[in-house]
């Protein structure tokens, strides 16, 4: 069953044009001129109930707008969207009893209350049953590892435990749908770790469904099977990582330590993705040279200690994707 149906959806942004001056301020008030600027046009894709999905884009993809108009805080201007059977924009108090929703750059809690004040205010708000209300916080508190700053001010916690806290807290009232837009941002890697695996858990255990919005690939390839990928407004994929992966992942990642740094390395068929001085990171294509012949020139010419080969992750893979984006564009933008 889909609990997110989104058909032909459409979001225009219309900015009245300013003309600069006193004599501009008068002309304003007479004529009224303004600019169109497309955020989303015309998607469509649905999502199962318990599905983990990953909405990727480029900066000003649309993918922020679509959340919003998938929470009911923008209007979409044409086509039909429903979350849970209800218009979002039309349903907002309805659809906010059963949705989660965290932004990595804003808070909802209480920043010089206790984590456990701001949970109770959020039990209140949704006039949760004691028991459930408290079996909640308890796997929360369990899962997420909250034990130790339940009693401190949130204006006390580190960006990680505040991160922490932000999704318990938008899981206490147990959504249906969980929105989350770039919830490890700025996070040391054992946060992110207690974040994946605790999103992981109530996807598998909860059935709650999940929308992911990130940068960080890693927490795509560790909680989303499914991903959905944007550019300028426009769906440009929709499919499994694993296959995504397969048609563009034709490439080998190969790690190299050396004896010591040797500055600039400069092999054909190696491009570098990743310099640490005696460390450095190189993809190449496996339809090009051997990979072990292209190391075995390297080793001539460079003090190559030790080497490591595997497929291209899934940064690689999607940093492709968008480069042959950027290439059809340049390629539309040539013709016209």
């Amino acid at each position: 069953m889909a609990i997110i149906e989104v058909d032909g959806i459409t979001k225009i942004y219309r900015q009245y044009k300013r003309f600069p001056g006193l004599a501009g301020a008068v002309r304003s008030l007479f004529t009224r001129q303004y600019t169109e600027e497309t955020a989303v046009h015309n998607i469509c894709f649905s999502i199962e109930e318990g599905e983990a999905v990953g909405y990727l884009g480029p900066n000003g993809a649309g993918k922020s707008t679509m959340i919003k108009m998938m929470t009911g805080i923008l209007v979409p201007t044409e086509g039909a969207l429903r979350v849970m059977g209800n218009v979002p924009h039309l349903s907002r108090k309805t659809n906010a009893r059963q949705i989660g929703v965290v932004f990595g750059q804003r808070s909802q809690l209480w920043w010089d209350l206790p984590v456990l004040d701001s949970f109770d205010l959020h039990r209140s708000i949704y006039k949760l049953e004691e028991r459930q209300y408290r079996d909640n916080v308890e796997l929360c508190t369990e899962l997420l590892g909250l034990a130790d700053f339940l009693d401190r001010p949130v204006r006390q916690l580190s960006l990680g435990q505040r991160m922490r806290v932000e999704i318990a807290m938008s899981l206490l009232h147990e959504p249906r749908v969980l929105f989350l837009d770039e919830p490890t941002i700025g996070l040391d890697i054992v946060a992110k770790d207690h974040i994946r695996e605790f999103l992981r858990t109530v996807n598998r255990e909860k059935k709650v469904t999940i929308i992911l919005t990130t940068h960080d690939m890693k927490d795509i390839e560790a909680i989303c099977p499914r991903i959905l990928v944007v550019n300028k407004g426009n769906l440009v994929y929709d499919g499994t990582v694993a296959s995504l992966r397969q048609k563009l992942g034709n490439e080998q990642q190969v790690t190299i330590d050396f004896r010591h740094d040797p500055g600039e390395v400069d092999v054909d068929g190696l491009t570098l993705i990743e310099d640490e001085g005696v460390r450095k990171t190189f993809l190449t294509s496996r339809g090009g040279t051997a990979v072990f012949e292209l190391i075995s020139h390297m080793a001539q010419r460079y003090p190559v200690e030790d080497v490591s080969l595997e497929g291209a992750d899934i940064d690689s893979v999607i940093r492709r994707l968008y480069q042959q984006l950027a290439e059809e564009d340049k390629r539309k933008t040539q013709i016209s």
